[in-house]
């Protein structure tokens, strides 16, 4: 404990994911249904827990609460009989502000009167890539343990940390194609790109009211 109670709650997940795939089937739903299983952050240590004994991030950098890629890069998984392709995987960046608009374009929905800043996935999950548009970025911010900011943009992956003491702080680049893991900083190397994730984590940082 708690390595054995962390172990036990991932099978326990686990079998009731099969629950309610057998009940979907057994209520001749399951042709009808889409099914997306994914989660909302990387691993954690809450409670505890040991995410290096598990060996959880892989090959990525960080956990829970870190804008690294370990602590915000989730496998999805999507299933629906005839529609969505069986055994295909994607390239697709994409986060969770995406899936409101996928469901309106799934459902034809009316779409809401406020801006939403994702967009549709439905092309890929129906394997319909040449339709998908693209993020020209995505931005994370994280308020706690002394603030931290990222931007993904194409293959290139800035971060900055401990922006509660210092707003100009230095932005680490990652070439994720090469560095997955974002092990080596290369921002010396390519100054136009780091200027560029700047503008927008300053352009994306809106201050709350509360």
């Amino acid at each position: 404990y708690p390595r054995a109670a962390y172990a036990a709650m991932v099978t326990r997940l686990d079998n009731y994911v099969g629950e309610l795939m057998q009940r979907l089937r057994s209520l001749g739903l399951l042709d009808n249904t889409l099914v997306i299983f994914t989660s909302d952050n990387g691993p954690h240590q809450e409670g505890g827990n040991d995410p290096a004994f598990f060996h959880s991030s892989g090959i990525f950098r960080g956990i829970k609460r870190d804008v690294y890629e370990g602590g915000i890069r989730e496998p999805m998984i999507a299933a629906w009989k005839g529609h969505v392709p069986a055994g295909r995987t994607s390239d697709f960046v994409g986060a969770f502000w995406d899936f409101m608009p996928t469901f309106i374009a799934l459902t034809d929905a009316p779409e809401p009167s406020q801006h939403m800043d994702g967009i549709s996935f439905l092309p890929t999950l129906l394997g319909d890539t040449a339709d998908q548009v693209q993020h020209r970025f995505l931005y994370w911010e994280f308020h706690e343990t002394e603030g931290k900011q990222a931007v993904r943009m194409g293959k290139w992956k800035g971060d900055r940390v401990a922006v509660d003491h210092d707003p100009d702080a230095p932005i680490a680049l990652y070439d994720l194609d090469t560095d997955p893991g974002e092990r080596h900083d290369v921002a010396g190397e390519h100054p136009k790109i780091v200027s560029e994730i700047r503008h927008l984590m300053d352009s994306s940082y809106v201050e709350s009211p509360l």
